[in-house]
């Protein structure tokens, strides 16, 4: 088998991360006794994205985001098709939705656009959060007025590129993020330390992706970060990271973390592995922590 040339490794790299696979959702809130309704609305610039409602008996709203390549299920990696070195396993949200149900949160989960069911826009292409922060501000929207509350009532539970999503706008549109109760930020990442790790033994080849993301996608490499932007968050911030990710390096989510601009945040080291979709089973598995950041918050 001939050994693929740098120049192919970089350019198949960068079209994973321009662009993504859509990925069946394959688990429903009621298959967790969860009465839910399949709901739709749209971004800030008007993207069609759909997503679950789930009723809860107060005014309390927790709105759930995802990382990328999944939906608001998760990510079906048990499946051959979409088993990778990073994801062999199942990622699975919906205990993330019963545990804040049953706390008496209702809860919005929802797919950002070029993901599951959501609308495509912009080419394709994905931004890291400098295009999907449309749709958290769509959710946002749609949040307040379903249940007729304002921001006191909502807390954002958002992971990977839902978390720079929300980073992002945070920054751009602070006006809609007043008075939010609070956040929790799962695995928040720069695409530029990712690479690194990723082309560690090809001289030059940070350099060959950078070109060909720019080429793609019209973004520098640097700006596909939250780390500008994190100094915007005047949310109570949790912060959750897997701290031998393999993926990427523990110092990269520690900056975006201490560049946050809020004084009420605390991050949680995730110890025991270094595969970054564990951080994603995380708080499904084990919810303490997050269900008393919410509480605390919204007390």
């Amino acid at each position: 088998m001939t050994t693929p040339s740098p120049e192919t490794i970089a350019a198949n790299l960068a079209q994973g991360l321009a662009y993504t696979r859509r990925t069946p959702i394959m688990r429903r809130p009621d298959q967790y006794g969860l009465t839910y309704e399949d709901v739709f609305f749209p971004a800030q610039d008007g993207t069609p994205l759909e997503g679950w409602f789930i009723p809860a008996d107060s005014d309390k709203l927790v709105i759930a985001n995802h990382p990328m390549p999944g939906n608001r299920y998760g990510y079906p990696g048990h499946l051959k098709e979409f088993s990778t070195p990073f994801a062999d396993f199942e990622v699975n949200f919906l205990p993330d939705y019963k545990n804040l149900h049953d706390a008496g949160y209702n809860v919005l989960a929802y797919d950002l656009r070029n993901h599951g069911h959501s609308g495509a826009a912009n080419g394709g292409i994905v931004g890291i959060g400098l295009l999907e922060y449309r749709d958290v501000i769509g959710s946002l929207h749609y949040g307040r007025t379903r249940l007729g509350i304002d921001n006191s009532h909502i807390g954002l539970l958002s992971r990977c590129l839902g978390a720079d999503s929300t980073i992002v706008a945070m920054s751009k549109h602070p006006e809609e993020f007043e008075g939010l109760r609070a956040m929790v930020a799962v695995q928040p990442v720069s695409l530029r330390p990712m690479i690194e790790v990723a082309t560690s033994g090809i001289p030059g080849g940070v350099e060959m992706v950078a070109q060909e993301i720019k080429k793609l996608t019209s973004f520098d490499l640097d700006g596909l970060s939250p780390l500008g932007y994190a100094k915007d968050v005047t949310v109570p911030t949790l912060v959750a990271q897997v701290r031998h990710d393999s993926a990427t390096r523990p110092d990269d989510v520690q900056g975006i973390y201490d560049n946050l601009g809020t004084a009420d945040k605390r991050l949680h080291w995730i110890e025991g592995t270094t595969r970054r979709f564990d951080g994603y089973n995380y708080f499904p598995e084990n919810p303490e922590q997050m269900l008393d950041w919410f509480n605390a918050h919204f007390a």
